[in-house]
């Protein structure tokens, strides 16, 4: 049996597929340019507003569109920035991440509109991206205290993160495509 598709159907899905990488763009070019290598450990810690981006795709449109723009955006940064080994555990973590914080920030139907749950979104987002980056830490060191090391930077981050993005997103939900 063949599927019919309506012209708007059409449309519908091509926005939504240009949206998607438009939000994916944003995430990976924040990571690369705006990003401070912090002397932390030993393999480096890395501050970069590609975690605000995630957390404004996440806000704005949702889980879903939030999770794949974490994940494949900064999933790309580590293969095109020599943190390739990397890369399988960020979809993870980044996926995860944007996931929390749109399913929290559009839970009952707030769509982003609550600034407290915005917040408490990206906050209860951290604590599984952290985690997701420990495990991986650990197996990769064959060391479960190594990797501690990592979460100071990973918390900075974060702050940064929602720092940066609960502002932005306060003024875009005030524009009338956002609404």
């Amino acid at each position: 049996m063949q599927k019919t598709y309506s012209a708007s159907s059409s449309r519908t899905k091509t926005f939504d597929l240009i949206l998607s990488a438009m939000l994916i763009a944003l995430v990976f070019v924040a990571t690369v340019f705006l990003n401070i290598k912090l002397p932390i450990t030993a393999n480096g810690g890395l501050v970069h507003l590609g975690t605000a981006m995630l957390f404004i795709s996440s806000i704005l449109f949702g889980p879903k569109k939030g999770a794949i723009a974490g994940a494949i955006g900064m999933g790309l940064f580590d293969l095109v920035s020599g943190w390739t080994l990397w890369a399988p555990f960020t979809i993870i973590a980044r996926g995860l991440q944007g996931y929390v914080v749109g399913k929290i920030a559009w839970s009952n139907g707030r769509n982003g509109r609550s600034i407290s749950f915005n917040i408490i979104a990206a906050i209860a987002s951290a604590p599984f991206m952290l985690a997701v980056y420990y495990v991986c830490e650990g197996v990769l060191y064959r060391n479960w205290i190594a990797p501690a090391a990592s979460i100071p930077g990973n918390i900075v981050q974060n702050v940064v993160g929602i720092i940066v993005a609960i502002p932005v997103c306060v003024v875009l939900k005030k524009v009338s495509f956002f609404k």
